[in-house]
């Protein structure tokens, strides 16, 4: 029985109706930027596996971090224990992200990386000796699909089925005069402002300016309000800096880290707060503990994976790669910007985005299952947000690959209609 047939038999997929969905495609293997499927044909990856790969799939230096920690250690508790690879990790990590991040606190994904700093800046407060019950975040904001992170995340089809289990949170746009007002309007009752620095992911592949970001930090700081950094997908050079918040040169109070962080490899998140939030919860009171934790919390392969992905930023020179890889977006943004059916052509780092014109707009618009099925048929594995179309390739990907999928996109919209 093939693969497909087996599925079907017991697998339930996200962000899937299974009831209408086209079959799963079945992938046996992958190497740098392609997939290969049961029957041998070849996809490209264009969306990095979900926007966690950064390195290409099957990297031999990776693969062998993974197997050497096996062999040493493959997992333990972490509460009142600790290992190796989980201190490395921490020490790397506070190194490079932007100053005053010196505690990070481990979890599973990036929705827990979210729930994490959420649950730390209302816990924050009381331990503080403060009731601050309020969180602020932004329109088209997308944080994760747990409790908490669905709160943050603006209303979508997404969370619809569960608003009324949400928690009330204060919803801003772009402009830092009304988030001013909104700041003065409820002092002394804000835990924390959450973003996506730079840009916001599945809200559509919406850019910031480094200016708002800025001012955001610039706000928080006047109101004595948390800011929490989102940088589950902007993490790790996606954006063309190491972290988006470099964009700003600011430093949140948290940051809140996954994909990209065991670059695509194994699930794992991260939170990293300031020595000021760890102070917080230091007490002789037990009662004033961060009460979080998961079972998979620090696991050695995880780590030893993100060690590795992280020394193969020095050695293969990563950011620099993003950084010729967003001059040809540029490049081609400026040429599909020009077709009747494009609106919007974008960039930042080593994603590219376009509206396609569509008399349906938002998530559920059904043009971006005929894209996604078009570019499959052509080999190419691109899954539109929407009517909103990107590219957000491994940073291994290579010329001639960008100029093939860049040939297929403008071929696909030529002949769109609409």
């Amino acid at each position: 029985m093939n693969l497909v047939k087996r599925d079907r038999k017991h697998l339930w997929h996200p962000y899937t109706q299974e009831k209408t969905a086209p079959l799963p495609v079945p992938i046996v293997r992958a190497k740098g930027v392609w997939l290969e499927t049961e029957d041998g044909r070849k996809i490209l990856d264009g969306i990095s596996s979900w926007w966690v790969n950064i390195h290409g799939h099957s990297h031999p230096f990776l693969n062998e971090a993974i197997a050497r920690q096996a062999a040493e250690l493959e997992h333990t508790i972490f509460a009142g224990f600790t290992h190796r690879p989980a201190i490395e990790l921490a020490e790397r990590l506070v190194d490079v992200l932007p100053a005053g991040l010196t505690r990070v606190f481990y979890s599973d994904n990036g929705s827990t990386a979210v729930e994490v700093a959420l649950k730390m800046a209302y816990q924050y407060w009381q331990n503080c000796g403060e009731e601050r019950k309020t969180f602020v975040a932004l329109e088209n904001a997308y944080h994760g699909d747990t409790f908490g992170a669905m709160a943050a995340s603006d209303k979508s089809s997404f969370t619809k089925p569960f608003q009324d289990l949400l928690c009330r949170v204060l919803r801003a746009d772009g402009d830092l005069e009304k988030l001013e007002s909104l700041f003065r309007k409820h002092e002394g009752e804000i835990a924390a402002i959450i973003i996506e620095p730079m840009l916001q992911g599945a809200g559509g592949m919406i850019i910031w300016q480094a200016e708002f970001v800025k001012g955001v930090r610039e706000l928080c700081d006047k109101y004595n309000v948390l800011m929490i950094a989102d940088e589950v997908l902007t993490g790790f050079g996606r954006t063309g800096k190491m972290f988006a918040c470099e964009h700003a040169e600011i430093s949140p109070d948290m940051i809140c880290l996954s994909k990209a962080l065991t670059a695509g490899y194994l699930p794992f998140g991260a939170t990293v707060a300031t020595e000021d939030i760890y102070g917080a919860f230091l007490s002789d009171d037990r009662a004033k503990t961060f009460f979080h934790g998961h079972s998979y919390t620090a696991n050695p392969l995880a780590c030893a994976v993100a060690i590795a992905s992280l020394k193969l930023f020095d050695s293969e020179k990563s950011l620099e790669r993003v950084s010729a890889i967003s001059e040809k977006f540029r490049s081609f943004a400026k040429t599909i910007g020009r077709m009747p059916m494009v609106e919007n052509a974008r960039t930042i780092g080593a994603v590219a985005a376009f509206d396609i014109v569509s008399s349906e707009t938002g998530y559920l618009a059904t043009i971006g299952q005929r894209l996604y099925l078009e570019f499959l048929d052509r080999g190419i594995l691109l899954r539109p947000l929407g009517n909103v179309l990107y590219f957000m390739p491994p940073y291994s990907i290579s010329d001639d690959e960008i100029d093939r999928v860049f040939g297929e996109i403008s071929e696909v919209l030529n002949s769109l209609e609409i």
